[in-house]
């Protein structure tokens, strides 16, 4: 499977009205400092200290938006 990694707060900037709000993203544990990865499916899987989660998804056209705001391809 692939991903980009980036930080809560690229995360938050990524997001739009078709995915999680701030306030869920704040809910599960997201914060600015938090690592997460986004897979090419749309799925966001946040770093907790022994594992990965999966929080929620991204829809719509999101991946030049993840493309732009980190600078990252899938690896």
């Amino acid at each position: 499977m692939q991903f980009i990694e980036m930080s809560g707060k690229v995360l938050l900037e990524v997001v739009t009205e078709h995915g999680p709000s701030p306030d869920e993203l704040a809910t599960v544990g997201v914060t600015d400092d938090s690592i997460v990865r986004v897979n090419r499916q749309g799925d966001i899987e946040l770093r907790r200290a022994d594992r990965w989660d999966l929080i929620g998804g991204l829809l719509g056209d999101f991946e030049p938006r993840v493309k732009r705001e980190t600078g990252l391809d899938w690896v």
